[in-house]
């Protein structure tokens, strides 16, 4: 995934831009990057954020660094931001998204056009560098960004620093948000952001909200439209159910609150299906899972507790390393336990989604050495079948990875499932949904484990259905 952060005021705009930045560090663990326009050249500054968080990274950045715009980026990818010297002008850019038709652009670009690329780490062309380069094939700028989100198979959100300003521009079908930010208190500026709480402790407030597909050019004293909104939506749901920030609002719906209805509707749906348990304490697996955790407990009456606190002053995120081994010590080490909240407790454990489920059985196990009594699982949403094609979402390289359809793979005695055999498993409370989740609970030691329903999920974010990206698990948009 990623985050991406603009601003354009008068006067410095270093400061804003590196916390505004900075804010977005949850989205990605990989690289950071800053590009400053004084009026003359762009300064810029990558750093490796895999060991030391962002700001640690670019401190020195943010004294040497001089400039009135300015974009930044947190990726999970390769290097940016790209600043080039075209036929349209020095500018500078920074993505966030997938490009799925990745080798028939480039071969277009350099058979046609007889572009080149330079940005070749890990022997691959940088995502970043195929945009920009595809904006520079046509006339100006607002026109190239309008072609490459025609041309881009996936997602693409992107901020383009050009022509005296930024040019934000959200994905076609809005996958990611953007968001526009006003400076109050007399000064004049805009932001563009992907997080909508990362510039209010800054002095902005919401301006504007960008629709799927649409361009908008901020400078320090306007913000215009170039480029209408399109019709179709299709916003990913995994943003408020984990990678979003709780403050955040995404087409008004504010994270804490649909994950607070999440637990909520699981209460509901325990009741409903009389698979409620009687547990000591519901708790989530930190962090993402505690506001879920709370709307459950509201609902059902079981006491909120924390038998699993979470020490993140040293520690990466579990998911950085690429060694399976190292990831599950990571996930370990960041977690201590209450000894008073575990010891003979019977524990309700909420989880807003398995993907290898490596990492939940290890806990499990951490759990039960330190007595537990009982272990019982609600996660919630439904078990995840594919991996994202459109933003990079999910935590493995291999479908077959994922938990679920491994289930599945088992029940089926087949090494390989086609999408007819996945679709059986998807259909809440059948027999062969039943009995896949049935395996994944032993595998994971829980005394009982179930799912939120697709339905029951979706609700609880309160926009149409039809606007929401469910690929991940159904396989369709």
């Amino acid at each position: 995934m990623g985050g991406i952060f603009g601003v354009c005021m008068e006067g410095e705009c270093v400061t804003d831009l590196f916390f505004g930045t900075d804010y977005h560090s949850h989205l990605g663990t990989r690289r950071g990057g800053m590009a400053v326009f004084d009026g003359k050249r762009y300064n810029r500054a990558i750093h490796n954020i895999e060991n030391s968080p962002f700001r640690t990274k670019f401190e020195d950045d943010l004294y040497e660094m001089k400039g009135h715009m300015g974009i930044g980026c947190i990726s999970d990818d390769r290097p940016q931001p790209i600043v080039l010297n075209t036929g349209l002008g020095t500018i500078a850019v920074v993505t966030v998204g997938r490009i799925n038709n990745k080798a028939a652009l480039t071969k277009e670009l350099i058979e046609d056009r007889g572009a080149y690329f330079t940005e070749m780490s890990d022997g691959d062309i940088n995502d970043t560098e195929l945009v920009a380069s595809l904006i520079c094939s046509c006339g100006s700028v607002p026109e190239g960004i309008k072609h490459a989100q025609d041309k881009i198979e996936g997602s693409m959100t992107m901020l383009v620093s050009a022509d005296g300003g930024i040019y934000a521009a959200r994905d076609r079908y809005g996958r990611t948000p953007l968001l526009i930010g006003k400076k109050q208190d007399g000064v004049n500026g805009y932001c563009a952001s992907l997080e909508s709480f990362a510039y209010i402790n800054l002095g902005y407030r919401t301006h504007y909200a960008l629709g799927p597909g649409e361009v908008v050019f901020i400078t320090p004293d306007s913000m215009t439209v170039v480029a209408e909104a399109r019709k179709q939506l299709k916003m990913c749901t995994f943003l408020w159910l984990y990678y979003g920030f709780t403050a955040s609002d995404y087409e008004g719906v504010n994270v804490e609150e649909m994950r607070n209805r999440c637990g909520r509707s699981m209460a509901e749906q325990d009741i409903e299906n009389k698979t409620t348990v009687d547990a000591d304490y519901v708790a989530g697996i930190p962090d993402s899972g505690t506001p879920h955790a709370i709307g459950y407990a509201n609902r059902s009456g079981i006491p909120f507790a924390r038998p699993l606190l979470k020490y993140t002053s040293t520690w990466p995120r579990s998911f950085t390393p690429k060694d399976q081994s190292k990831r599950n010590l990571i996930a370990r080490m960041k977690l201590t336990p209450a000894d008073a909240l575990i010891k003979d407790k019977k524990l309700l454990l909420i989880d807003d989604s398995i993907v290898r489920g490596t990492q939940l059985r290890g806990m499990m196990d951490m759990l039960l050495s330190y007595g537990a009594k009982e272990l019982h699982g609600r996660i919630s949403c439904p078990p995840l079948l594919y991996n994202c094609k459109y933003l990079n979402f999910t935590r493995s390289s291999k479908e077959s990875e994922n938990i679920a359809r491994q289930a599945i793979m088992k029940l089926e005695g087949t090494d390989t499932v086609t999408d007819e055999q996945i679709s059986e498993y998807t259909e809440f409370g059948s027999a062969k949904y039943l009995n896949m989740v049935e395996d994944i609970r032993i595998k994971l030691n829980f005394n009982t484990l179930c799912y939120h329903s697709l339905d029951g999920m979706l609700g609880c974010v309160g926009i149409d259905k039809c606007k929401l990206c469910t690929y991940c698990w159904t396989g369709r948009e």
